[in-house]
């Protein structure tokens, strides 16, 4: 009986996406076969076309341009490339997948009306075919988008199997969820299906869709939702309001009815859940309607389903989906915000700004213009939900299950993403659209809620009894509103954004699915509620929550929602407050405040243990912490250093005596800017473990020890104010600076007491446990040094290796470590990222090709260019965007600009780029661009090579992927050191070194368990005697290898602590070279083909290797398996 009916609603809906893409291909074919493919063709015009007014297409392009060409690199891109076109083409569907859709659909159709009837039983449920299938949702709209292609079909129930009280007691819920179980039955013995599956809808437990899956090669082409709903006007539209009620107290608790007529407590997620089922044909041809034709809309909505999806916003309960931006759209057309006539990138646009500037939380909107006086209010809405964004009727709100912090999250990203596309980023459209924002990568801290069975006791103790009636006993949804809100007010000042995950979500997929033989999943098999925490800096570190005065009344408000941790305190102005101190000595503690936050509340409102919460903040620490440092990351120890330096800066200023001023005191080192990975502590020598050099006043180290504790001087360089004394000559001007030196030294000790050691290039000063290394500089010196002079006298200036070495030491050096200096003041987080990055990329053996400047650069663009993100709050986060940033930069085709405090123009940037692209041959592989260093890259002139590069980026992206599972793991990380530990199996030799003489073996990834004395005492205290300096045999050892086989090796160590030391032979080195004395070097003869050449004596050289390290190197490894001589 229904058949004749529901057919042709769907075929005519398939019929005319079919014409509609056979026009297009059909358009795009006449293109193709046109003879001048790609190229512009004059085109002539007559006097009046020529001065015709604009159309509105064309008015519309010049807008667009406008807000879109900002640099003309820009415009470059956008013309040549099209981002948004070639982004479009990647997410729309082809029109060949559409027509095997399209038959897929017409299958399916068939299918459904071919499931047999039930016969009519009392007291049973009763199965009638559906009265219409409707094709509903964004396939036929022309807006979904890949790579998961979904197609909604409404199945209109029949009116017979339905009664008048159904509405009540989740008795509609249970039919439908029996109609669906019906076909599933039927359908899954049918070949045509590879796949029939459960899932909720939008992960609410009341509604299963029925998920169909086309069998054989088109399995993953698409997935057909199956949706039962009531046939049009069943349900009264009064009985469905947010303040009435529809599930029954008495019922939901199985009791029987009371009948005291007491009030029941309103179900308003209830009733929306059936009124969403009534308005699924009206919503879409609302849409169909404002859609249509306006092709720039559809675009518009495709684009916006792309950002929500990179921002992980529109899965599971409670998403921002799809649906709802294209609803947003709707109504902005319906307001004029938006025209029809507007491209994609200006309904992006649009949208977004919208969404940055509108708060749906405070001020709900409404697609229906009725002054109907039945309707309810935005503010009846308000009451019972914390978004409110209402339908054409008036009646649903359609961000029902958008929950607060949701919905502060899609605001927060709309915010960003306006600030990017107004900052003129060549960039912008990729980082918006196409960089994908995982919540372990945008979000500083992270817990993880488990098992969700805890939430159940959590609802009883927040008495949350109304709400989970409403929800159906879905605990995980009653408690997520409450238990966020909880947090939000616990955390205060320190927070800036709380997001949560949106369950249910499995790994496989994006929602829930089951399959139809398994009993569904239960509320605790969803499985973790994660939060996500953006933290702001400035307010994470107080170990203080300042309460009212006591004799306040909002002082037991304060007491009752801190419990216990509240405490009267007596402050310094005389006031006595309420107030909460939380236990954090160190940087690294006072990071992790949150933790104790979040732990105490939960615990104390919602009865859920600590043992249900793990926190994933501050596992990455343990990497960069001191040798004795169980609770401190580092930044005191640094603090103690820059401290002592800035000591012994106001005692080289005042010092008297000296022929030429001082002008500045720089540093030039990274202790001094913050970036030394494991920072040096006062040292005391134990003078019994050394040999005495009296002449000297220092220490030497004794063969029959282990090796001395590594005490690295920090570099500070002194510059003297010009005078014409100085000479002009390049070697007279180093004998007077070492003449300086001496003095200096000299002055130092008379003066303040202090133990120095000059040289001829530098002063060493032992000070408070610290060492630092003096440099002497003179400013015109660097300049001296390019002055060549011909023979016929005349001047010219060109730069030489010394001269570009002195000019980086003494003045690049000490600018850049001013402003990181300066960076890690604004940026607290700086420190710890800009320190794990190196320990990793050291770990990876790759450190010596890196130079520490180049990655304390890298570390700082995650701050000054953060985009999409925000700058870093947590070490642990700021890593995790390394690897990222470093796998997938294009650094061939880019540099990478660090604008320290902001100096460069938007003008100079395009420049900047222009010159780069213009000598990109004469550039190093990786080119980082500062504002004191605009065209060189003189921080990676040095390295990395292609090759070695190459291997890093590789190494990050494979990291990241595993860092990232194990920090969402919430089971716990397991060893967080695997990404740290290097790759081995890649080095054709291994050289393994006797922890002995290792003077950092402690550092080590896998810090050993036991190590050598190192002749410091454990207390510190003045020493009179310098200690060890820069005494490294690895190191020293490496240097002697490249000297003696760098043209056939290279070698790859980890400074902190490595025992191992990778060689791989050069590609060329096993190319046999003609007998001449130069190749005999580490090479034999041998004949070949009649000829005697050189190849290489891999067994003498891996008995050098031995022989040069002897006392250090226990083995040599030869991995034979990986090279042919």
């Amino acid at each position: 009986m229904a058949e004749p009916d529901s057919l042709p609603v769907m075929e005519s809906a398939l019929e005319g996406t079919g014409k509609e893409g056979k026009k297009e291909s059909s358009k795009k074919h006449t293109m193709a076969g046109s003879p001048v493919e790609g190229l512009l063709q004059p085109v002539k015009l007559s006097r009046a076309e020529l001065y015709k007014e604009p159309t509105n297409e064309e008015l519309n392009r010049l807008r667009e341009t406008e807000s879109l060409f900002h640099s003309s690199l820009l415009r470059l891109q956008v013309l040549l490339g099209g981002w948004v076109e070639e982004l479009l083409k990647e997410v729309k569907l082809s029109e060949k997948k559409k027509e095997r859709i399209d038959a897929f659909l017409r299958e399916v159709n068939q299918r459904i009306m071919r499931v047999p009837s039930t016969p009519e039983t009392e007291g049973c449920f009763r199965f009638l075919p559906p009265a219409q299938v409707t094709v509903v949702g964004s396939y036929l709209l022309g807006t979904c988008i890949r790579p998961d292609i979904n197609v909604d079909v409404a199945l209109t129930m029949p009116r017979e199997i339905l009664q008048d009280k159904d509405g009540l007691n989740q008795r509609y819920f249970r039919k439908r969820a029996l109609y669906l179980a019906h076909l599933a039955h039927h359908l899954a013995q049918d070949p045509l299906f590879g796949s029939v599956r459960f899932s909720y809808t939008n992960g609410c437990h009341l509604k299963p869709s029925l998920l169909l899956r086309p069998h054989g090669k088109d399995e993953h082409l698409v997935t057909v939702r199956l949706h039962p709903c009531p046939p049009p006007d069943f349900f009264r539209p009064c009985r469905l309001l947010p303040s009435k009620n529809n599930v029954r107290s008495a019922w939901y608790r199985g009791q029987s009815p009371s009948g005291d007529g007491g009030p029941e407590p309103p179900t308003p997620y209830y009733n929306t859940w059936v009124l969403q089922d009534t308005a699924l044909e009206s919503h879409v041809q609302l849409l169909s309607t404002v859609l249509g034709s306006a092709s720039g809309l559809k675009d518009g909505v495709a684009l916006l389903k792309v950002w929500l999806r990179q921002r992980e916003l529109d899965k599971g309960l409670g998403g921002f989906s799809g649906f709802l931006v294209s609803m947003l759209v709707a109504f902005l057309v319906s307001t004029r915000k938006i025209h029809t006539t507007m491209s994609g990138y200006q309904v992006l646009r649009s949208i977004l700004q919208f969404l940055a500037t509108t708060d749906l939380t405070v001020n709900g909107i409404s697609l229906c213009f009725s002054s109907d006086p039945s309707l309810p209010a935005l503010a009846d809405f308000h009451q019972v939900f914390p978004v409110v964004f209402l339908d054409s009727s008036g009646r649903l709100n359609l961000c029902a299950d958008v929950t607060a912090s949701t919905y502060r999250q899609v605001q927060h990203e709309a915010q960003l993403s306006m600030v990017l596309l107004d900052s003129r980023a060549d960039d912008g459209f990729q980082l918006l659209l196409m960089t994908p924002k995982p919540m372990i990568r945008a979000f500083d801290h992270i817990l993880h809620l488990r098992p969700l069975s805890r939430l159940q006791a959590a609802c009883h103790r927040l008495k949350l009894w109304p709400e989970l009636q409403d929800h159906g006993g879905d605990y995980v949804s009653a408690a997520l509103g409450p238990l966020t809100t909880l947090l939000e007010q616990g955390l205060g000042s320190r927070l800036h954004l709380l997001a949560h995950s949106r369950p249910p979500v499995s790994e496989l997929f994006y929602t829930l699915q089951w399959d139809i033989s398994q009993d569904p999943p239960r509320h605790r098999d969803s499985g973790v509620l994660t939060l996500g925490l953006l933290l702001r800096p400035e307010g994470l570190t107080s170990v203080l929550e300042l309460g009212p005065e006591a004799d306040q009344p909002e002082a037991a408000d304060f007491r009752q929602f801190w419990g216990s941790r509240s405490e009267l305190r007596r402050f310094q102005d005389g006031a006595i407050r309420e107030a909460v101190v939380w236990e954090a000595a160190s940087m690294a503690q006072k990071r992790l405040i949150p933790h104790q936050v979040v732990t105490h509340l939960l615990a104390l409102h919602a009865d859920i243990p600590d043992t249900c919460i793990h926190y994933t903040g501050g596992l990455l620490d343990t990497l960069i912490q001191g040798l004795k440092e169980t609770s401190s990351t580092g930044e005191e120890a640094l603090a103690a250093a820059v401290r002592c330096y800035d000591d012994l800066s106001r005692l080289l200023w005042g010092l008297e005596g000296l022929p030429l001023t001082v002008s500045a005191v720089q540093g030039a080192h990274p202790v001094l800017r913050y970036t030394e990975v494991f920072p040096p502590t006062p040292v005391r020598p134990a003078y019994s473990f050394y040999e005495h050099l009296q002449e000297r006043a220092s220490l030497l180290p004794r063969p029959d020890k282990p090796c001395p504790a590594y005490v690295e001087p920090m570099t500070v360089v002194c510059h003297l104010e010009g005078s014409g004394q100085w000479p002009q000559d390049a070697e007279a001007i180093q004998r007077v600076r070492a003449a300086f030196q001496l003095r200096l030294a000299e002055l130092l000790t008379q003066q303040h007491g202090v133990q120095c050691q000059a040289t001829a290039t530098h002063t060493d000063v032992l000070k408070d446990g610290f060492v630092f290394r003096i440099r002497v500089a003179y400013q015109r010196e660097p300049q001296i040094l390019r002055e060549t002079r011909s023979p016929e006298g005349m001047i010219s200036l060109r730069d030489t290796p010394a001269s570009l070495r002195l000019e980086r030491d003494t003045r690049q050096l000490p600018l850049l470590t001013s402003a990181l200096h300066g960076l890690q003041q604004q940026h607290p987080a700086f420190s710890g990222v800009a320190r794990l990055a190196k320990r990793w990329v050291r770990a990876q053996l790759l450190g010596e090709k890196l130079t520490d400047e180049s990655l304390d650069l890298v570390a700082a663009a995650l701050f000054l260019h953060p985009e999409p993100f925000t700058p870093p709050s947590s070490p642990q986060v700021g890593f995790l965007r390394f690897l990222f940033l470093v796998s997938t930069f294009d650094w061939k085709n880019n540099p990478l600009i660090v604008n320290l405090n902001n100096e460069l123009t938007v003008e100079e940037l395009v420049e900047i780029r222009s010159v780069f692209l213009a000598t990109r041959t004469q550039l190093p592989v990786m080119v980082i661009i500062t504002p004191q260093d605009r065209k060189s890259s003189i921080w990676t002139q040095d390295g990395p090579s292609p090759q070695i590069l190459q291997q890093l980026v590789i190494l990050a992206a494979e990291a990241l992927p595993v860092l990232e599972k194990q920090l969402m793991d919430p089971r716990g990380p397991g060893d967080i050191r695997t990404v740290f530990r290097p790759p081995l199996d890649m080095y054709d030799v291994l050289i393994r070194l006797s922890p002995r003489h290792i003077p950092r073996h402690r550092q080590a990834v896998d810090s050993p368990a036991a190590s050598f004395c190192r002749g410091l005492l454990s207390e510190p205290g003045p020493s009179s005697l310098m200690p060890v300096l820069g005494y490294d045999p690895p190191q020293l050892y490496l240097a002697q290898l490249r000297e003696a086989f760098g043209d056939l090796a290279l070698f790859f160590y980890d400074q902190h602590g490595g025992e191992v030391i990778g060689v791989l032979w050069k590609p060329t080195s096993f190319q046999p070279q003609p007998l001449k004395a130069s190749n005999t070097k580490g090479r034999m003869v041998v004949s070949r083909g009649g000829e005697l050449v050189m190849v290489p004596n891999v067994e003498a050289i891996l008995e050098d290797f031995a022989i040069l390290g002897d006392g250090l190197v226990q083995a040599v490894e030869a991995r034979s398996e990986r090279w042919t001589v």
